[in-house]
């Protein structure tokens, strides 16, 4: 198991240095001069020039990228004199339009992000294979097919549409809820709470539609099992036989959908975030295309690049627990 799980970091490695050098030449070769856009459009051609040596655009594109890669993990100074500053590390990049490092402004932004990705997934797996196991243990009933009924509506439904009619129907037209205006949990928990069960629930909704799905099928698709008869007929309970195999086999699908859903979350739910007026970093990306921020968008890709990376790590190295086939493979 120790080897399994050395191979899959030592992967994960070499996959997010990949990651790092096409994202970062992608953006770096588009058609727009960063430093250009830093003094807006009426610039002198001396001002530019002073500002692409000062963020480091006069070097060539590959010595950019290393001096993105070492500011990482040493940080990164930007100007000479008087005029220099300094991003600590992990340096990724500075904001010419905020004025500010995009690891500082990260820093602010993600904690909404995931404290709406962490409460959006403890509600919609809670929903998702609860429903799906009732589903599943009332095969052909009305629980099964209203569990059919709600995974066939979810899955449809796109996230803004969803969004926008909770938010019409919760907050204007029946007034039960404010506005949704995020605070801090730690300045005022009652008011976080009030923000955030709206995008919890909306996004919980949609994304359990899926796993009841999931849910049902894997675990019909156990209990037709040999090792489930057997059990039976050894007179095993019934809820030993639930918990211990059946569940067990039918998390294994689960696992890997769960784990790539939550690292995309915590990269930035932009419409979720949008729609709700929430400052994550999707809102932060979206506003970064708008002002062609490009600092911005390479330091968001590169975290949620980083945790749907470590997700897939995280599902192989649960998978290994689940299913020793996998270790062996």
């Amino acid at each position: 198991m120790f080897l399994f799980v050395v191979r899959r970091l030592f992967f994960a490695v070499v996959l997010l240095l990949a990651v790092s050098v096409f994202t970062y030449l992608l953006f770096a070769l588009l058609p727009t001069d960063p430093a250009a856009l830093s003094c807006g459009i009426h610039c002198k051609p001396e001002t530019v020039l002073a500002n692409r040596i000062r963020l480091g655009y006069d070097k060539p594109i590959l010595e950019q990228y290393w001096h993105f890669l070492r500011g990482i993990f040493v940080g990164r100074d930007y100007g000479f004199g008087q005029t220099a500053f300094s991003c600590p590390a992990p340096s990724l990049g500075y904001s010419f339009n905020q004025h500010a490092c995009v690891t500082a402004l990260i820093g602010e932004t993600f904690p909404v992000t995931a404290f709406l990705a962490i409460g959006a997934f403890v509600l919609w797996m809670i929903i998702g294979i609860g429903v799906g196991a009732i589903a599943a243990l009332n095969k052909g009933k009305w629980q099964d097919r209203f569990a059919t009924g709600f995974a066939a509506v979810g899955v449809s439904l796109p996230t803004f549409y969803i969004g926008l009619l909770v938010l019409f129907s919760v907050v204007i037209w029946f007034q039960i809820l404010p506005f949704p205006s995020y605070e801090s949990p730690l300045d005022n928990f009652s008011a976080f709470i009030t923000a955030m069960i709206l995008p919890w629930l909306v996004l919980a909704v949609l994304s359990a539609a899926s796993y009841t799905r999931l849910t049902r099928n894997g675990m019909l698709e156990a209990m037709n099992e040999d090792f489930v008869r057997l059990g039976v007929a050894k007179g095993l309970r019934l809820r030993v036989i639930l918990s211990r195999y059946v569940m067990r086999q039918a998390l294994i699908p689960i696992v890997t959908i769960a784990g790539l859903d939550f690292a995309g979350l915590l990269g930035g739910a932009i419409i979720t975030e949008s729609v709700f007026s929430l400052p994550g970093m999707g809102r932060m990306s979206i506003r970064a295309v708008v002002d062609s921020d490009l600092p911005v968008l390479v330091g968001t890709t590169m975290v949620a690049a980083v945790f749907i990376v470590l997700a897939n790590v995280i599902v192989d190295i649960t998978y290994g627990f689940l299913d020793p086939r996998v270790r062996v493979s």
